[in-house]
């Protein structure tokens, strides 16, 4: 089965399956080598690890074209790729869609926010009209080359027209073709509980850590019908916080060892990245 096919499937299973964000490919690499079915690649992460800036517009259609290539070298998971507004209007969408499919995408996520996006998270968000966000959506179907392809339709309306509107921005989105709806930063439990029950498409709920929807386990948003649990940046803050715990140590006491608690083993890095698998090639070369 292919990946596409494979991702699909996840997503209407509705058993909640967790997708961990990824902003490079060695996090891709410890992302699937840890188990998990499929991977996001994050905006906002490519945006704070690339750049070191705030998810705020700033990461371009070829900085996360580069980032999911290389990703798709990397992992053989389905991936699932952030592509903010889709960089444009309805025909710069259809552009991102054949970049992205080209590159290795499985699904794109597209929203409807006024360009330049922010972090759903962040306040000050605006979004576009109801008619252009479900035009370029479906231009997004209609560009893709590979039938498989998904969609995935994100609504930041939420926070800004109220939750009964953003549902009705999703059924539109739905009816416009996409496969999975996503209804960005719900505020409250019954929000969350609310959406399986008001929309039929297999959904996405987001739990940003530290952000503004209430943070549910994965078993119990399997049980109210979710397809999709993301954990978009739980790499990413946990890389963070390691970076800082181990440079904190070395600034303090002049030193490291091979404390497994502290850095990943030298030969634990190397499986990682595969030199046992470079090794036999070379010998196979030489």
């Amino acid at each position: 089965m292919s990946t596409r096919k494979q991702l699909k499937a996840l997503a209407e299973a509705r058993r909640g399956v967790i997708v961990p964000g990824a902003f490079n490919a060695l996090s891709a690499k410890v992302i699937a080598d840890l188990g998990y079915e499929a991977i996001y690649v994050t905006g906002a992460g490519v945006t704070n690890m690339w750049f070191g800036m705030p998810d705020q517009g700033f990461m371009g259609l070829h900085e996360i074209a580069d980032h999911t290539a290389r990703i798709r070298d990397a992992v053989s998971v389905p991936l699932i790729v952030d592509a903010d507004t889709g960089f444009g209007n309805a025909l710069n969408v259809r552009h991102t869609v054949r970049v992205l499919e080209r590159a290795g995408a499985d699904c794109i996520q597209l929203e409807d926010q006024v360009a330049p996006k922010r972090c759903g998270h962040f306040s000050g968000k605006e979004v576009i009209s109801t008619e252009e966000a479900v035009g370029k959506i479906k231009a997004a179907v209609d560009a893709r080359h590979d039938p498989d392809f998904l969609i995935m339709a994100r609504t930041d309306a939420c926070a800004t027209q109220g939750f009964d509107a953003a549902i009705e921005r999703a059924q539109k989105f739905a009816e416009a073709g996409a496969d999975i709806l996503f209804v960005e930063a719900v505020t409250t439990p019954e929000e969350i509980r609310a959406l399986p029950r008001r929309l039929a498409k297999p959904q996405l709920m987001n739990m940003v850590i530290g952000g503004r929807t209430p943070i549910f386990g994965a078993e119990e948003l399997a049980g109210l019908g979710y397809g999709i649990v993301l954990y978009a940046n739980a790499a990413l803050q946990g890389a963070v916080a390691g970076m800082q715990k181990a440079l904190t140590v070395l600034r303090e006491t002049k030193r490291i060892d091979e404390d497994p608690a502290l850095v990943t083993p030298f030969d634990e890095r190397q499986r990682l990245v595969g030199k046992p698998e470079w090794d036999a090639l070379e010998k196979r070369y030489t």
